[in-house]
This record gives structure tokens, sequence and C-alpha cells, in this order.
């Protein structure tokens, strides 16, 4: 039985990551919650994988949100996900942990990348200005990862996943996500009766969309093989424009009346689509449907709504 320490566990990745290796078997799981550990305490995470010596590390750990969120905070999007790798990934070779898996994400890549966008047009232009900060930790922890493997003869290496959405997202009106955001307005929206909704930007630039279960079934998939690439992408391979995002949603949620678009607010990266080749020639595949995965995200805002837990 492999240990496994999951960096991040109470978040919508963490979770769906215990979900996936509790389906495996074969994992003795290790989580810390953030009261018990701080991942920007650096002594404090050397102490913590120097006593508890785990086999395998997902850093699923990140301060996350949305183009407001980035735009309002970004100083604390950068400090915060980059002091979290090096110390993550520098105390798991300290503790000569045999394999770390990295977490990004599709911001890496420059904003007029190539469409779909492969994993070595990484660096070759200029960012999307939104979520820079946030980006620039990102890339250095897959290149903390990428030159440790090299310099130290360690299996360090990366993922990097499109739009993520699914069960346990944060519902926050200002700092979520674009499909989490959407579910919580479409969903007051129809229970208020409003006539509209108005959604940020104008509704054309292509996003991309992982269930965060397929994520999860990837990142184990990766850990399974002896040579995985030093980062690689993890999407479906296709995308929508954010107003048929918008329209979907509104379906889900039941909701009928106008959708107006508000092009003072900013669009970000006019399209990313991840060229998910690399991945799929490994033997991966993503399984969830977009329509079936909407639908359960939903049903999990509902939950927490109920319950009053609805992660604001």
């Amino acid at each position: 039985m492999k240990k496994l320490f999951i960096a991040g566990h109470r978040g919508m990745v963490g979770t769906a990551l215990i979900r996936e290796a509790e389906k495996l078997g074969g994992f003795q799981i290790v989580t810390a919650t953030r009261d018990q550990l701080d991942l920007c305490d650096q002594s404090a995470v050397f102490h913590f994988l120097a006593t508890e010596k785990p086999d395998i590390v997902i850093i699923a750990a990140a301060k996350v949100g949305g183009i407001y969120a980035n735009s309002t905070y970004p100083a604390d999007f950068i400090y915060e996900n980059l002091t979290i790798a090096a110390n993550l990934v520098e105390g798991c070779r300290r503790a000569e942990v045999p394999r770390v898996l990295f977490l990004g994400s599709s911001c890496i890549y420059p904003k007029m990348a190539p469409q779909p966008m492969p994993e070595d047009c990484l660096l070759s232009s200029p960012l999307e200005t939104s979520n820079e900060a946030y980006a620039i930790a990102k890339i250095a922890g897959l290149k903390l990862c990428q030159h440790y493997r090299a310099q130290h003869n360690l299996m360090y290496h990366s993922a990097m996943p499109t739009n993520l959405y699914g069960p346990g997202d944060n519902y926050h009106p200002e700092n979520s996500h674009v499909i989490p955001a959407l579910i919580r307005r479409f969903h007051e929206a129809a229970v208020s009766g409003a006539a509209t909704v108005t959604i940020w930007g104008t509704g054309t630039p292509r996003r991309e969309f992982l269930h965060v279960d397929d994520l999860a079934t990837a990142c184990f998939h990766l850990l399974s093989l002896d040579s995985p690439p030093d980062w690689v992408n993890v999407g479906i391979g296709d995308d929508v424009t954010i107003f048929e995002l918008a329209t979907l949603v509104a379906k889900t949620t039941g909701f009928t009346g106008q959708i107006l678009t508000d092009p003072t607010k900013p669009d970000g990266t006019p399209r990313k689509l991840l060229d998910i080749s690399k991945i799929q020639s490994t033997g991966w595949t993503p399984k969830v449907s977009f329509e079936a995965g909407l639908a359960a995200a939903y049903q999990d805002f509902l939950t927490s709504l109920s319950s009053g837990n609805t992660r604001l």
C-alpha cells in the first residue's frame, strides 16, 4: 500500500482525488487541514513531509479564483502559489519523496497561443494580463518539477488541466470561476422570476471545461506511467463560447428569461483550447459529457444550498 499525501484535499480537486484514490484502492491517504499545516510555512511543510514520508505527493493546493479575483488580488495569487509550490517541491526532495505530481492550469500558456494549445507553446509569447500573477506561479511550479527531475533524478512531473467544474466547487458571486458563478446567478434568477441575466464581457470568448472527476482519473493514470511527460495537458479537446455556456446553464437551472452581455467587463483570453493529443497517446481519455456534468454540478449546488453550505 502506497502512502499518498494530497495537498489541498478539501478543495474541489482534492476531494475528487480522494474519491478516485478510494475507488482504486491501494493507497493510505494522508491529509492535513490548513489549521494543521500552513503550506506557506516552510519549516512546517518540511517537518510534516519528513515525519510522514509519503510515497506520492499530489500538489492540488492553490489559491484560485476567476477573472475578478485574479485582477483584484494579483499579489496574493503570485505569492501564495509560488510559496506553496516551492515549499512542497523542495520539502519532498528533502524527505526523499519518490513521486510528485504538480497540478497547474491552462492559463500558463500565452494569450495568443496557437489553438489548440500544445505543451511546447509555453513561454513563447506574453500571457493574458488578467491572470498573469497566477499563471507565473504555476509556470514556476511546473519548472520546479521539471528541473528537480533533471538535476536530482526524481519523478516529479505536472498536469495542466483546463477550466474545471464539478462537485465541491466554490459558488461565491464574485470570486468563483465561470461555471459555478453562472449556476448561482441563473438559479437565483430562476427562483426570483427575473426577466434577464447579464453576463460579463461580450460572450464571444471560447472556453474548454473538464469535469473534476475526469481530472482525477487523469492524475492517477499519469502516476501509473513509468516515464510520464514533464508536463501534460488535461482537457476534453472541445470548447464553447461563454454565451453558449450561459445558455446551457440557463437551461440546466430552469431560467427562461433573456441573457444579456456587458461588453464593458473584461473578456480575458479570446480562446483557451488545449491540445490533449499527448495524454491521449498514453491511453487516457475523458468520460464525463458536458451536459451530464453540468446537471450534476447544479445538483451539487442545490445540495449545498439546502444544507446551508454554498461555499461562499
